[in-house]
């Protein structure tokens, strides 16, 4: 995602003066979060509820008294199995493999797509940072990260430069995946018989139209498959697709709204993105035990009152960057999901 501050357009910054090159110390700072994340990435890749490892939530309270005590023990044991899960990374190889090939899958998904932004930004002349990537817990962040941004810290000239710095980053990232989805698709294996009956238990994830249509062109259903991390890392990276995708504030989805349709009709496609999520929200929650739209909505309503940056052309896209927009959309329908994750 590629964000900036809505300023007022500063026209001595259009020079012709070379970019400045990242310092060594930037580089290092970045190297850094990177690591972290690759760390934090590589150990929620082998627990729950993408690895094997759920044994702190075995427990099922059969009273109001036993599920404090449960989460009361929740904390520590969440620690045991976040250490357990470290033993076995640096002791099974088994385990190492499974985390480094959904670490390094999903890492290269957000690599791709944020240097897409980041190549653009350069081919513009526009100043931007190195991506900053975001470490989480494993498991409170799921997936052992919330992804990865730049920063846009000087004006966009014109809307062609708005529309390609916006769509780069999540068609680079949508190319990325393409292969990975591919290798985990061919590598599922069908889920056994009981498992299909009770409906997986647990976390189920759903399956967005492109998974449904590659794994009908290579023999595969994903939806009475096992997970493995390539798929694991696939589906997170058409997750992150289609959020950036929504055309809101300053997500990739609203850069290109705006600069194909301009000020207005971005300012009303941010609403009625956010109003369509609260209403999915509570539809998945009632009726599909999917509570993951909530923070998709929280998202859209902090990115409904960003206002966007004019830029000092506004001149209309040509006819090529429309043909791109409207394959961009076809991108945004393969990847969204209105109900990603139930809990059954």
């Amino acid at each position: 995602m590629a964000t900036r501050d809505p300023l007022d357009i500063d026209f001595s910054l259009f020079t012709n003066e070379p970019l400045p090159r990242p310092s060594a110390r930037t580089y290092l700072k970045h190297l850094l979060l990177l690591t972290i994340t690759f760390c934090t990435v590589t150990v929620a890749g082998t627990l729950f509820p993408f690895g094997e490892n759920d044994s702190f939530l075995a427990d099922d309270p059969q009273s109001s008294s036993e599920l404090i005590s449960m989460l009361l023990a929740l904390p520590m044991k969440y620690a045991a199995a976040v250490v357990l899960a470290i033993q076995n990374i640096f002791t099974d190889p088994r385990q190492l493999a499974y985390g480094l090939k959904f670490s390094l899958s999903l890492l290269f998904i957000l690599i791709c797509h944020e240097m897409g932004h980041y190549v653009a930004c350069r081919i513009y002349r526009v100043q931007a940072t190195l991506p900053f990537f975001i470490p989480t817990p494993p498991m409170i962040g799921p997936a052992g990260t919330f992804g990865a941004f730049i920063k846009i810290e000087s004006p966009m000239s014109s809307r062609k430069a708005v529309f390609d710095i916006g769509v780069s980053g999540p068609i680079a990232g949508f190319i990325a995946l393409i292969p990975i989805a591919v290798v985990g698709l061919l590598q599922m294996q069908p889920a056994p018989v009981q498992q299909i009956a009770s409906g997986g238990g647990g976390i189920t994830f759903s399956d967005p139209l492109f998974m449904h249509l590659v794994g009908g062109l290579i023999g595969k259903d994903p939806s009475v498959s096992i997970g493995n991390p390539f798929y694991f890392a696939a589906w997170i990276g058409l997750l992150v697709t289609a959020l950036n995708l929504i055309p809101s504030g300053q997500l990739d989805g609203g850069h290109a709204i705006y600069a194909a349709l301009g000020e207005t009709v971005h300012k009303w496609t941010g609403r009625i993105a956010f109003v369509v999520m609260a209403v999915l929200s509570v539809v998945g929650f009632l009726f599909f035990n999917s509570p993951s739209g909530f923070l998709i909505t929280i998202i859209l309503g902090v990115m409904m009152r960003i206002g966007h940056p004019r830029p000092w052309d506004e001149r209309p896209l040509d006819t090529k960057r429309r043909i791109i927009a409207m394959m961009t959309l076809l991108i945004f329908v393969l990847c969204f999901v209105p109900f990603p994750i139930k809990i059954s």
